[in-house]
C-alpha cells in the first residue's frame, strides 16, 4: 500500500518511518517532508502544499489512507475536505481541531464538561487583562487564544512580564489572528507530563506514556520552546495515574465533544500537570489539548512501538478501535533536540550539518528543520535534529544519545544535557 503523511517536522519524520517498517507498505510520501525523510528508504518527499493538489495526489496514486501530522492544516480543515472527496484520512475536523486551535474554546469545553483546569479569562482589551492580572498576581500565565507555532505561551514570573506579554499579544499584531484575544490563567504548581490517546469517534487507545521539556536549557531554565527533548515511559505516570487520566480528562472529553455533536477522531494529545502526593490524592490538571502527535514526544513514542502501525490506523480510520493493540518496547526511548542558533526567537538557516550518527535499530536521527542544499544537508528551522534512542534504563539512553549527539556538528547548535532528568530514581519523590 502507499500512505500520505503531511508534514515537515520531525513528529512527521518519525510517524512516516514507523509507518514504512510495515511489510505492507510500498511507499510513504511525506508532503512537504524535509532533509531526512527525502533519503529514508521507503519515505518520499511530496512538493505539493495545498489541500486540492493533495487530494489529487492521493486519487491519482491511490493512497490507502493519510495522517495530518501539524495543527495548522487541522484548523484549516483538511481532514472535512478529503472526507468531502471520499479518501480516508486521521485527524479531527476543523471543528474538533478547536481544542487546539482556539485555547478560549479549549478553556470553554473544559468548563462546561467538567474537566479540570486552571481557572481562566479572556481578553481583547489589554487594559482589562492587565487588571486581571494585577488581581491574581505572579507568577501566572499568559496565552495566544490561537496558534502561535509554540510562541503563544508565556509563563510569567513577575508581573512585568505578564503585562509585557500581553502588550505583545494584544498590543503589537506580531502574532496577527492568533493574538487577537488572549487567555490569562492561574500558574500551577507541579510536574507536566504527556498523555497522547487516538480516538475514532466512539472509542480511545492510548499510546505509551511520556514527558517533553518544555524550556531551552538545563535544569529547567530560560525561555518555553516547542520542546528540547522527550522520553518514553513517564515514571511519574503510574498504572493507578493512568487510570485516573483515562477516567478524569480523557473519557469525558470525548464523551462531551459527542455531546456538543462533534465526534473526535485523530490523536488528542493532553498536557498535563500533576500535583505532588499518593495518586489517588494527587491534582490533576489539563494544561492544553493538542489535536496531533507531541513533538518531540512522538520520537521516543515511535521507537518503542513494535506493532504494524497500519493495523492500528485502519482499526482507528473503521471505526474499530476497541480491537487494536500495540505491542510496546520495555525498553526507555530518549530523544534530545538539536536546535538552531538563535532559537526560538530568531533561528538561523542555512547553517551546513555533518557528522550524523548512523541509524540502527537503537539509534534513529530523525529530521526536523533540514533541508538538502545542493546536495549538502544543512539548517532550515528551529528545531533541526532529534537524536533518538533505546536503551535498558533512562541513563543508558542518556549515555547513548548523548554519544550519538556529540558526533554531530553544526554552526550555534543549541541542546540540553539533562534529557531525562526527571524519569532518574533520585529526582522521583
Amino acid at each position: 500500500m502507499k500512505l500520505l503523511v503531511i508534514g515537515a517536522g520531525g513528529r512527521e519524520h518519525a510517524l512516516a518511518w514507523r509507518l514504512a517498517q510495515s511489510p505492507r507498505v510500498q511507499t510513504v510520501y511525506v508532503a512537504p517532508g524535509n532533509g531526512g525523510t527525502g533519503h529514508t528508504p521507503q519515505l518520499q518527499n511530496l512538493d505539493v502544499d495545498d489541500t486540492e493538489g493533495l487530494i489529487d495526489f492521493a486519487r491519482r496514486e491511490k493512497i490507502a489512507f493519510t495522517v495530518v501530522g501539524p495543527e495548522a492544516p487541522l484548523a484549516a480543515g483538511i481532514v472535512d475536505a478529503f472526507r468531502a472527496a471520499g479518501l480516508r484520512i486521521f485527524g479531527p475536523t476543523r471543528e474538533a481541531a478547536q481544542l487546539e486551535s482556539s485555547k478560549d474554546y479549549a478553556k470553554s469545553f473544559m468548563q462546561r464538561h467538567g474537566i479540570p483546569t486552571a481557572a481562566h479569562q479572556t481578553f481583547t482589551d489589554p487594559a482589562a487583562a492587565k487588571a486581571y492580572i494585577l488581581g491574581r498576581g505572579a507568577p501566572i500565565v499568559v496565552k495566544a487564544d490561537g496558534l502561535a507555532a509554540g510562541k503563544g505561551v508565556v509563563v510569567a514570573a513577575t508581573l512585568d512580564e505578564a503585562t509585557a506579554a500581553v502588550d505583545h499579544m494584544l498590543g503589537d499584531g506580531r502574532l496577527g489572528a492568533a493574538g487577537a484575544r488572549v487567555v490569562v490563567e492561574d500558574f500551577l504548581e507541579g510536574e507536566e507530563a504527556s498523555f497522547i490517546v487516538m480516538c475514532d469517534g466512539h472509542h480511545v487507545l492510548a499510546l505509551a506514556t511520556s514527558q517533553d521539556h518544555k524550556r531551552l536549557n538545563d535544569g529547567d531554565q530560560g525561555p518555553n520552546t516547542g520542546g528540547m527533548g522527550a522520553y518514553s515511559p513517564a515514571p511519574i505516570i503510574t498504572p493507578a495515574l493512568h487510570n485516573r487520566i483515562m477516567r478524569e480528562i480523557i473519557l469525558p472529553t470525548m464523551q462531551g465533544m459527542a455531546r456538543d455533536g462533534i465526534p473526535y477522531t485523530g490523536f488528542l494529545y493532553a498536557g498535563l500537570m500533576i500535583g505532588p502526593g499518593a495518586d489517588a490524592a494527587r491534582s490533576l490538571k489539563v494544561l492544553e489539548f493538542n489535536c496531533r502527535l507531541g513533538d518531540p514526544e512522538t520520537q521516543p513514542i515511535m521507537m518503542r512501538i513494535k506493532s504494524d502501525l497500519t493495523t492500528v490506523f485502519e482499526h482507528a480510520l473503521s471505526g474499530t478501535l476497541d480491537q487494536a493493540e500495540i505491542d510496546w518496547d520495555r525498553r526507555t526511548a530518549l530523544g534530545v533536540v538539536l536546535a538552531a542558533a538563535g532559537y526560538p526567537e530568531s533561528p538561523r538557516k542555512g547553517d551546513p550539518i555533518s557528522g550524523l550518527a548512523p541509524d540502527t535499530d537503537t539509534c534513529m536521527i530523525f529530521h526536523a528543520g533540514t533541508a538538502l542544499r545542493d546536495q549538502a544537508l544543512v539548517t532550515n528551522g528551529g528545531r533541526v535534529l532529534c537524536v533518538t534512542v533505546l536503551a535498558d534504563s533512562i541513563r543508558r539512553a542518556q549515555q547513548a544519545a548523548y554519544d550519538a549527539v556529540s558526533q554531530t556538528v553544526f554552526e550555534g547548535r543549541q541542546f540540553r544535557r539533562d534529557i531525562g532528568w526527571r524519569a532518574l530514581p533520585a529526582a522521583r519523590p
